[in-house]
Protein backbone atom coordinates (compact mmCIF):
# COMPACT_ATOMS: atom_id res chain seq x y z
CA UNK A 1 0.00 0.00 0.00
CA UNK A 2 1.29 3.72 -0.61
CA UNK A 3 1.79 6.25 2.30
CA UNK A 4 -1.50 7.83 3.19
CA UNK A 5 -0.95 11.58 2.36
CA UNK A 6 -4.10 13.00 4.09
CA UNK A 7 -5.65 16.28 3.14
CA UNK A 8 -4.72 19.07 5.52
CA UNK A 9 -7.42 20.55 7.01
CA UNK A 10 -7.09 22.50 9.96
CA UNK A 11 -9.15 22.74 12.93
CA UNK A 12 -8.37 25.51 15.58
CA UNK A 13 -9.77 23.36 18.18
CA UNK A 14 -7.09 21.95 19.87
CA UNK A 15 -4.40 22.16 22.51
CA UNK A 16 -0.84 20.80 24.16
CA UNK A 17 -1.00 17.28 25.42
CA UNK A 18 -0.99 17.20 29.19
CA UNK A 19 1.53 16.53 31.51
CA UNK A 20 3.96 15.53 29.21
CA UNK A 21 1.65 12.82 27.37
CA UNK A 22 1.87 10.97 24.00
CA UNK A 23 -0.48 9.07 22.53
CA UNK A 24 -1.25 5.52 24.17
CA UNK A 25 -5.17 5.07 22.89
CA UNK A 26 -6.63 5.41 19.44
CA UNK A 27 -10.21 6.33 19.52
CA UNK A 28 -12.63 5.39 16.89
CA UNK A 29 -15.91 7.40 16.71
CA UNK A 30 -18.67 8.23 14.36
CA UNK A 31 -19.92 11.42 12.97
CA UNK A 32 -23.62 10.74 13.56
CA UNK A 33 -23.77 13.45 10.54
CA UNK A 34 -25.27 13.18 6.99
CA UNK A 35 -21.90 13.88 5.18
CA UNK A 36 -18.43 13.93 5.72
CA UNK A 37 -18.15 17.85 4.53
CA UNK A 38 -20.80 19.11 7.60
CA UNK A 39 -18.67 16.72 9.50
CA UNK A 40 -15.37 18.66 8.80
CA UNK A 41 -17.26 21.12 9.30
CA UNK A 42 -18.39 21.29 12.72
CA UNK A 43 -15.14 19.45 13.66
CA UNK A 44 -13.19 22.84 12.42
CA UNK A 45 -15.55 25.04 13.90
CA UNK A 46 -14.44 26.97 17.02
CA UNK A 47 -18.11 27.73 18.16
CA UNK A 48 -18.37 23.86 18.82
CA UNK A 49 -14.95 23.65 20.57
CA UNK A 50 -14.78 20.11 19.00
CA UNK A 51 -12.30 18.40 16.74
CA UNK A 52 -10.35 15.18 15.74
CA UNK A 53 -7.09 14.00 14.09
CA UNK A 54 -8.72 12.41 11.25
CA UNK A 55 -11.85 12.11 9.84
CA UNK A 56 -12.69 9.28 6.94
CA UNK A 57 -15.36 9.21 3.86
CA UNK A 58 -17.76 6.81 3.81
CA UNK A 59 -15.67 6.81 -0.17
CA UNK A 60 -12.27 6.72 1.75
CA UNK A 61 -11.21 10.23 1.45
CA UNK A 62 -9.01 10.92 4.73
CA UNK A 63 -8.65 14.56 6.10
CA UNK A 64 -6.20 15.50 8.79
CA UNK A 65 -7.05 18.26 11.46
CA UNK A 66 -5.50 18.27 14.00
CA UNK A 67 -1.20 16.79 14.36
CA UNK A 68 -0.66 13.74 16.32
CA UNK A 69 1.65 15.06 18.59
CA UNK A 70 -1.40 17.73 19.66
CA UNK A 71 -4.11 17.08 22.06
CA UNK A 72 -7.50 17.15 19.82
CA UNK A 73 -11.06 17.50 21.36
CA UNK A 74 -12.81 14.23 20.58
CA UNK A 75 -13.02 11.98 23.69
CA UNK A 76 -14.94 14.15 26.30
CA UNK A 77 -15.42 12.96 29.62
CA UNK A 78 -14.42 9.19 30.40
CA UNK A 79 -11.66 6.97 31.55
CA UNK A 80 -9.93 3.95 29.93
CA UNK A 81 -7.70 1.57 32.26
CA UNK A 82 -8.04 3.89 35.25
CA UNK A 83 -6.77 6.51 33.23
CA UNK A 84 -8.79 9.91 32.59
CA UNK A 85 -7.66 12.73 30.45
CA UNK A 86 -8.14 10.35 27.12
CA UNK A 87 -8.22 13.37 24.95
CA UNK A 88 -4.26 13.94 26.09
CA UNK A 89 -3.85 10.50 25.94
CA UNK A 90 -4.98 9.06 22.25
CA UNK A 91 -5.84 10.16 18.97
CA UNK A 92 -9.08 10.70 17.76
CA UNK A 93 -10.78 9.28 14.07
CA UNK A 94 -13.71 9.88 13.26
CA UNK A 95 -15.17 8.31 10.33
CA UNK A 96 -18.33 9.34 8.44
CA UNK A 97 -21.61 7.16 9.57
CA UNK A 98 -24.46 8.25 10.80
CA UNK A 99 -24.80 5.04 13.16
CA UNK A 100 -27.80 3.36 10.68
CA UNK A 101 -25.74 1.91 8.17
CA UNK A 102 -22.51 -0.49 7.55
CA UNK A 103 -19.10 1.23 7.23
CA UNK A 104 -18.13 1.00 3.55
CA UNK A 105 -15.18 -1.17 2.20
CA UNK A 106 -13.62 2.29 1.06
CA UNK A 107 -13.15 3.52 4.37
CA UNK A 108 -12.76 0.45 6.48
CA UNK A 109 -9.40 0.38 4.62
CA UNK A 110 -8.64 3.71 4.58
CA UNK A 111 -8.86 3.03 7.84
CA UNK A 112 -6.74 0.17 8.56
CA UNK A 113 -4.11 1.76 6.26
CA UNK A 114 -4.03 4.74 8.94
CA UNK A 115 -4.22 2.58 11.95
CA UNK A 116 -1.42 0.61 11.29
CA UNK A 117 1.00 3.45 10.90
CA UNK A 118 -0.65 5.25 14.07
CA UNK A 119 0.31 2.56 16.26
CA UNK A 120 4.08 1.77 14.33
CA UNK A 121 4.81 5.62 14.91
CA UNK A 122 3.56 5.72 18.77
CA UNK A 123 4.04 2.21 19.53
CA UNK A 124 1.11 1.21 20.85
CA UNK A 125 -0.52 -2.22 20.97
CA UNK A 126 -3.47 -3.41 19.26
CA UNK A 127 -5.35 -3.34 22.86
CA UNK A 128 -5.01 0.25 22.62
CA UNK A 129 -7.83 1.02 19.97
CA UNK A 130 -10.95 1.58 21.66
CA UNK A 131 -14.44 2.58 20.80
CA UNK A 132 -15.74 6.03 22.08
CA UNK A 133 -18.57 4.03 23.76
CA UNK A 134 -15.68 2.02 25.61
CA UNK A 135 -14.79 4.93 27.60
CA UNK A 136 -18.02 6.66 28.13
CA UNK A 137 -20.33 3.80 28.61
CA UNK A 138 -23.42 5.16 28.56
CA UNK A 139 -22.78 8.68 27.67
CA UNK A 140 -21.76 7.51 24.12
CA UNK A 141 -22.76 4.53 21.31
CA UNK A 142 -20.11 5.18 18.36
CA UNK A 143 -19.01 3.49 16.56
CA UNK A 144 -21.63 1.35 17.47
CA UNK A 145 -22.96 -2.34 16.60
CA UNK A 146 -22.26 -1.88 12.64
CA UNK A 147 -18.75 -1.40 13.07
CA UNK A 148 -16.20 -4.81 12.37
CA UNK A 149 -14.07 -4.59 15.63
CA UNK A 150 -12.97 -8.53 14.73
CA UNK A 151 -11.60 -7.30 11.02
CA UNK A 152 -9.39 -5.09 12.88
CA UNK A 153 -8.89 -7.61 15.04
CA UNK A 154 -7.58 -10.25 13.17
CA UNK A 155 -5.35 -7.92 11.23
CA UNK A 156 -3.49 -6.91 14.57
CA UNK A 157 -5.42 -3.07 14.87
CA UNK A 158 -7.45 -3.74 18.04
CA UNK A 159 -7.66 -6.20 20.60
CA UNK A 160 -9.84 -9.49 20.53
CA UNK A 161 -12.76 -10.29 22.36
CA UNK A 162 -12.36 -13.40 24.74
CA UNK A 163 -12.78 -17.04 23.22
CA UNK A 164 -13.07 -18.46 26.46
CA UNK A 165 -16.10 -20.21 28.20
CA UNK A 166 -17.33 -18.85 31.30
CA UNK A 167 -17.84 -22.09 33.79
CA UNK A 168 -19.46 -19.87 36.28
CA UNK A 169 -22.49 -18.84 36.38
CA UNK A 170 -22.89 -15.64 35.35
CA UNK A 171 -22.67 -13.03 37.86
CA UNK A 172 -22.65 -8.88 38.12
CA UNK A 173 -19.76 -9.34 40.39
CA UNK A 174 -18.18 -11.43 37.58
CA UNK A 175 -18.75 -9.60 34.64
CA UNK A 176 -17.23 -6.01 36.18
CA UNK A 177 -14.70 -7.69 37.65
CA UNK A 178 -13.52 -9.20 34.24
CA UNK A 179 -14.87 -5.71 32.68
CA UNK A 180 -12.41 -3.80 34.69
CA UNK A 181 -9.45 -5.93 33.98
CA UNK A 182 -10.58 -5.53 30.04
CA UNK A 183 -10.14 -1.29 30.86
CA UNK A 184 -13.97 -0.78 31.58
CA UNK A 185 -13.17 1.45 34.60
CA UNK A 186 -15.29 4.34 33.45
CA UNK A 187 -17.71 4.86 36.53
CA UNK A 188 -21.57 3.06 35.13
CA UNK A 189 -23.99 0.97 37.08
CA UNK A 190 -24.47 -2.53 36.08
CA UNK A 191 -26.80 -2.49 33.00
CA UNK A 192 -24.77 0.69 31.33
CA UNK A 193 -21.91 -1.51 32.07
CA UNK A 194 -23.25 -4.72 29.97
CA UNK A 195 -24.34 -2.40 27.04
CA UNK A 196 -21.40 -1.11 26.89
CA UNK A 197 -19.38 -4.54 26.36
CA UNK A 198 -22.37 -5.44 23.71
CA UNK A 199 -21.31 -3.14 21.68
CA UNK A 200 -17.75 -3.98 21.48
CA UNK A 201 -18.07 -7.47 21.74
CA UNK A 202 -21.27 -8.96 21.37
CA UNK A 203 -23.04 -6.62 18.45
CA UNK A 204 -27.28 -7.15 18.76
CA UNK A 205 -26.55 -8.97 21.90
CA UNK A 206 -29.86 -8.67 23.99
CA UNK A 207 -31.95 -10.15 27.12
CA UNK A 208 -30.05 -10.80 30.56
CA UNK A 209 -27.01 -10.87 31.56
CA UNK A 210 -25.44 -14.32 30.48
CA UNK A 211 -22.28 -16.23 30.47
CA UNK A 212 -21.62 -15.62 26.95
CA UNK A 213 -21.16 -11.79 27.91
CA UNK A 214 -18.52 -12.36 30.57
CA UNK A 215 -16.92 -15.22 28.54
CA UNK A 216 -16.60 -12.30 25.26
CA UNK A 217 -14.39 -9.75 27.46
CA UNK A 218 -10.78 -10.20 26.78
CA UNK A 219 -8.58 -11.77 29.07
CA UNK A 220 -5.82 -9.34 30.41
Amino acid sequence: MADLAPIQHSSPNFGPRRDNLTPSLVVIHYTAMQSAEAALQRLCDPQYEVSAHYLISRSGTLWQMVAEDMRAWHAGAGEWAGQGDINSRSIGIELDNTGSHPFPEPQMQVLEQLLSGILIRWTIPPKGVIGHSDMAPGRKIDPGPRFDWARLARQGLAGPSGNSACTTPPAWETLRSRAVQAGYTSPCDDQTLLEAIRLRHRPYATGPLSAADIAALPTP
